[in-house]
């Protein structure tokens, strides 16, 4: 009797028991579920945000449901139907945290990803040179994006507002080599609009704007002012360019508004960028012979003097080309001492050095950055670099190099060579070039300005 009394006691025990731990368990699973839609909701308020700033070709990237899309700006409909469709973005989530800042590496990239800055003036052939980077594929190259700064910010020239320059144009290029490319939308007129822009300076001179994902489909009614060569693309989606740039194995960046080397420190000393500096410079005299012809009106008071020398040469024209020789040989003599912050990560080269031999000097600016040379730009090099004559354009790539680079001695008349040797003597003098006595001199061929390289030039 006693233990049929028993066994339902225990029984009931048990179920208590076990009632109990089924609440705990609940209750355990309530909170656990609770985190987990509090990090998700979180993930989806950072990408509704981006994507909803996003035009309609990322989400055509993405694959997402075109059905949760705008056919007019490509924005989300509402943050509620992104909730609904959550099930189906978290599997791309992994896409859209390049644009986040995420830690994705890059699906191609192999080995450290190299950030190379070709430092150069106006007219020194740095459009030309810096195509053996714009031709290799896994390199995000970009063309001058420093011009848009150049154009907004006003800084007169010298003193404290030439160190403010530096130092804003400094801190944009920072964030370019991180590809950030969103800095650039404070200093692009018209403002963009949803991260779209066709207004982004000589962007057909980046093979990486012109390019899929980020080559869009044209549309129709919209003036692209520096339009892509080779095929037709809607505005520039800046967001589409950033990631695209975090997908390439490495970056690299050509402008001729950095002439301070000092001012670079910080970025080569920054951990998250491993730089390398190409400081390419030219022969002064061709450089102004160059200038006359492409910036004409600029120049239209030295065109003058030469041919009629009836008034003065204008002082400050003249302190501003010795204010230009001198930076660059500051900026020369700097990376050639290699101080510990630079050693390895600098680079001298001269424009008629790379003329003469492109493809051999191309072998030894990638060698200098850890980049292998890729077929496609050998192939490049060999076809740009041997036409039968150059092509038309002051901003063209294709020349019979070993021929163009003396030109400018039968351009320039002596008057003007005499006076860039008395101004920029010292630059010449630590890059080698000869200075000319007489027109004679000037004009003869067989009368060599030019020393033989330095090998300590290549640091």
């Amino acid at each position: 009797m006693d233990k049929g009394h028993a066994l339902p006691q225990d029984i009931r025990d048990l179920r208590h028991c076990l009632r109990m731990k089924s609440k705990y368990a609940i209750l355990l699973v309530f909170v656990v579920a609770l985190v987990i839609i509090e990090k998700e909701n979180n993930i989806i308020s950072r990408v509704s945000d981006k994507l909803k700033q996003a035009p309609q070709p990322l989400m055509e990237v993405n694959s997402t449901d075109p059905g949760l899309v705008l056919s007019e700006n490509g924005s989300l409909l509402s943050l509620s139907e992104l909730d609904s469709a959550f099930s189906q973005l978290k599997n791309r989530l992994q896409n859209v945290t390049l644009q986040l800042g995420g830690t994705r590496e890059p699906t191609v990239a192999q080995g450290p990803r190299r950030h190379v800055l070709l430092m150069a003036t106006t007219r020194t052939g740095s459009s030309f040179v810096g195509e053996f980077f714009n031709q290799q594929g896994n390199i995000f190259y970009l063309f001058e994006p420093l011009w848009h700064i150049e154009r907004t910010v006003s800084f007169e020239p010298g003193g404290a507002n030439a160190v403010g320059s530096a130092l804003v144009y400094r801190d944009v290029l920072k964030q370019l080599l991180l590809c950030d490319l969103y800095i650039l939308e404070n200093f692009i007129t018209p403002f963009p609009e949803e991260h779209l822009t066709p207004y982004m300076f000589r962007r057909g001179s980046s093979r990486s704007l012109c390019e899929d994902p980020v080559c869009t489909p044209f549309v129709k009614k919209v003036f692209e002012k520096y339009h892509c060569k080779n095929r037709r693309c809607g505005p520039l989606n800046i967001t589409l360019a950033a990631e695209a740039c975090l997908h390439k194995n490495h970056m690299a960046l050509k402008t001729v508004r950095i002439r301070q080397l000092e001012f670079l420190r910080p970025l080569v000393e920054d951990p998250r960028l491993d730089m390398r500096i190409i400081q390419l410079v030219r022969d002064p005299r061709a450089v102004l012979a160059s200038r006359i012809v492409a910036f004409s009106g600029k120049y239209e008071t030295w065109k003058k003097w030469a041919s009629e020398g009836a008034a003065p040469l204008n002082e400050d024209e003249v302190q501003r080309l010795r204010g230009n020789c001198e930076s660059i040989r500051l900026s020369a003599e700097l990376g050639l001492r290699q101080p510990a912050w630079l050693r390895g990560r600098y680079m001298l080269i001269r424009y008629e050095d790379i003329a003469r031999s492109p493809l051999q000097n191309a072998k030894e600016m990638y060698r200098f950055a850890g980049i292998s040379l890729t077929p496609q730009v050998e192939e490049w090099i060999q076809k740009n670099t041997q036409a039968p004559q150059d092509s038309n354009g002051i901003y063209s790539t294709q020349k019979n190099s070993s021929e163009q680079f003396e030109k400018w001695r039968f351009s320039i008349p002596f008057k003007l060579a005499q006076v860039v040797q008395s101004v920029c003597g010292p630059a010449m003098s630590l890059f080698g070039y000869k200075l000319a006595s007489d027109q004679e001199t000037l004009t003869n061929r067989s009368i060599s300005l030019l020393e033989e390289r330095r090998a300590f030039w290549i640091t």
